[in-house]
């Protein structure tokens, strides 16, 4: 069993039943979400053990959030509570030609004002093998850009493997740093980047255009890069795969047609949590088929986790049980 650690937010999500437009809706479905927890949640699934690194309000939404982590597989023996807000976002749900729409509402959180205080580190990673997290965390407050930064130096002095998916946001930097003056050092300790073009150009300062070898040059510590791949022909159908490149290799998946989507949510979480459970265990080929696999299982299912097993994930690889039913 391989030992990980993530951090990040996790927000109160409120999102309009039965593909109902948000002026329709009288009531909203209550699900709980982060893309660091999401990712996590999915490792978890495929029999890792994951600690999951964040803050909570010191009140009953706190408290149940928490409590869905740990249903989740995550260990949460590091989450601390403060006083204040949990972060919410509201998910109208898209169809057809209509595209889904997500409002946020996390300005000011719990997290944000107090990501973690007087952390044991020696205690958080012990024995741990890798340490994924995202570029959502240092957009929302200075706090925990610079506890990204400490978590990440604690990181190399253990020689913890590192991802990083920068998860570019332009709404979200709004406390008057911008990426460019916080990514290229947070993503300087990365073993592998999650990423595509315009989250380099964003986050690195690189020319539009540029390709993996430019990221692979200004970042010396890396040694792996993974993209995906989606056509969206509409809301509901796509196509979907990705690749993975290393220094002197590239390996690609095989294409998905995703038709009938049930929630997109998710999905790039997924396929990270696939990808991270690979390379730790098995070979670069056949991680990022294991990561396609997990995300395209993510798309059928509701919600912001991804509830599987490595079973499951094998049978989307070889195909020989797709859609049947299991008796």
């Amino acid at each position: 069993m391989k030992k990980i650690v993530t951090l990040g937010e996790v927000m109160l999500r409120l999102s309009t039943p039965d593909h109902e437009r948000f002026f329709q809706a009288s009531s909203f479905e209550i699900e709980f979400g982060g893309s660091e927890a999401n990712v996590g949640a999915t490792l978890a699934s495929l029999g890792n053990h994951v600690t999951f690194l964040s803050s909570f309000p010191n009140h009953e939404i706190g408290e149940a959030c928490v409590s869905k982590l740990r249903k989740n597989g995550l260990d949460t023996s590091f989450i601390q509570y403060f006083p204040g807000r949990i972060g919410t976002y509201f998910l109208e749900y898209g169809a057809m030609q209509r595209s889904s729409k997500i409002i946020y509402d996390r300005k000011d959180s719990v997290f944000a004002k107090n990501v973690c205080k007087n952390v044991n580190w020696d205690k958080v990673f012990e024995n741990v093998d890798w340490f994924h997290w995202s570029g959502i965390t240092p957009a929302l407050s200075q706090k925990a850009a610079d506890f990204t930064l400490k978590a990440l130096s604690e990181c190399k002095e253990r020689e913890i493997k590192v991802s990083a998916d920068p998860s570019y946001r332009s709404n979200l930097w709004a406390y008057g740093k911008s990426p460019h003056e916080i990514m290229p050092e947070l993503l300087s300790y990365s073993d592998m980047i999650i990423g595509g073009a315009r989250d380099f150009e964003t986050c690195l300062g690189l020319e539009t255009g540029v390709g993996f070898p430019e990221v692979f040059e200004k970042l010396p510590k890396l040694q792996w890069i993974a993209a995906t791949t989606r056509q969206s022909l509409n809301a509901s159908e796509n196509e979907y795969s990705a690749s993975l490149f290393t220094r002197e290799k590239s390996f690609h998946s095989r294409k998905y047609q995703l038709n009938h989507i049930v929630d997109r949510v998710g999905t790039g979480d997924a396929f990270a949590g696939g990808l991270i459970h690979g390379i730790l265990n098995e070979s670069e080929e056949k991680a990022i088929a294991l990561g396609v696999a997990a995300s395209v299982m993510k798309h059928s299912i509701s919600g912001d986790v991804l509830h599987c097993s490595l079973e499951e994930l094998e049978e989307i690889i070889d195909q020989e049980t797709f859609g049947r039913i299991k008796r």
